[in-house]
């Protein structure tokens, strides 16, 4: 029986992830990019308990976890530094089986890449056009050296937020709109002992995660109208959140102005029918982007891939049939966490008026601990799927 040939649309977290998962089913697998070199933009992550097990089943927890930062939980805090919440450790341990990790972006980016073939990998690949039908499926593309066609049993589109193969296939599904808030972010050396944590103020956030080897990750983020740029994105964090409760200032001191990123926040507010069409099937930001209130972009990716590779375990027979129950699976568990983080945005960062931030305020010193990573239970106590 011939080899089984995948086609992966955007070599991101997600389709890197989806090649591994399929590559490690017998799967041909061939990944192109439109970068012209594989890299992953951003600063850091933190992968929850769903992701880390995720990312187990693709084979990679001793490479993840010897380059990434075991969180010691810390919680939320308002701007003067009093804590609202605490997080437990050892309670997160025993109720999820795991800490939280935090890693930069381009570490768990390079460690799926070397777990490819490189023979695989096609940067400067712009992907033109894709037929599918039930028997097939056709990817136009333009390369370095000029027009291609490749012909495949499976097409992921992995090509993120602005996704080109969900505006040529679900044409009437809207592109995403602007979900309120801006965000900035940065991975700085910072070799001093900090716990993850989140800060909220009136319609603003800070958040610090350790990353590992004497890196940290912040990000802030604060309601704006979309669109704003400033000559100097360190200074624009630094008037806002500058005088925020120590170790902020002594974060943002540290930080060279050059590695500061901003985006404007995004999702996918119109939800797909379905992730499949023909024998192409989308994952990630092009299936579900979501806001990042919850942390689960990135986890909800990896989660797609490793379910994708498993429901096509059984090569391109059966395709069909295969592609279906992916999209069982995933549909309706991706774009409840979806809603449920464009909740958390509106009623954490986003959230301005006085008298809820004081009700906000009463409601997290009051529930224990426990509680609130009983909440959280629903999102990230996720299992692969077996065999």
């Amino acid at each position: 029986m011939d080899e089984p040939h995948a086609v992966v649309v955007g070599g991101g977290i997600g389709g890197l992830s989806a090649a591994l998962a399929l590559h490690r089913r017998d799967w041909r697998v061939t990944v192109l990019e439109r970068a012209p070199e594989l890299r992953e933009v951003g600063a850091g992550l933190s992968l929850m308990a769903n992701a880390l097990r995720a990312l187990d089943a693709l084979g990679l927890s001793s490479a993840l976890r010897s380059n990434a930062h075991a969180e010691a939980p810390g919680g939320v805090r308002d701007r003067r530094g009093r804590w609202l919440s605490r997080m437990d450790a050892a309670e997160m341990v025993r109720q999820l089986g795991t800490s939280a990790l935090g890693v930069h972006r381009a570490t768990l980016h390079r460690i799926l890449r070397e777990a490819l073939p490189a023979s695989s990998l096609h940067t400067g690949a712009e992907v033109e056009h894709v037929d599918s039908d039930s028997d097939h499926a056709t990817v136009r593309y333009r390369g370095p050296d000029g027009p291609r066609t490749l012909h495949a049993d499976l097409v992921v589109g992995a090509d993120g937020l602005r996704s080109r193969l969900r505006a040529q296939l679900w044409p009437k599904i809207p592109a995403p709109v602007y979900a309120g808030s801006t965000a900035w972010r940065a991975a700085i050396a910072f070799p001093e002992p900090i716990p993850t944590a989140i800060t909220w103020g009136p319609a603003a956030e800070f958040g610090m995660v350790p990353i590992g080897d004497g890196w940290l990750y912040w990000y802030a983020a604060r309601n704006a109208p979309p669109g704003g740029h400033a000559p100097d994105e360190l200074a624009a964090v630094r008037e806002h959140f500058g005088t925020w409760h120590d170790p902020i200032p002594a974060l943002l001191a540290a930080t060279p102005p050059k590695v500061v990123l901003r985006n404007d926040i995004h999702h996918l507010a119109t939800a797909l029918p379905s992730y499949v069409r023909g024998r192409v099937a989308l994952l990630g930001d092009a299936a579900h982007a979501m806001t990042p209130n919850l942390g689960q972009g990135a986890g909800q990716a990896i989660e797609d891939a490793v379910v994708l590779g498993a429901a096509c375990a059984g090569g391109a027979q059966g395709l069909p049939a295969a592609l279906a129950a992916y999209d069982e699976q995933r549909r309706p568990r991706t774009q409840a966490i979806a809603r449920a983080s464009l909740r958390a945005g509106r009623y954490g960062q986003q959230l301005r008026n006085p008298l809820a931030l004081a009700a906000r305020t009463a409601a997290l010193r009051l529930v224990p601990a426990s509680v609130t990573l009983r909440s959280m239970t629903w999102c990230v106590d996720w299992r692969p799927p077996q065999g």
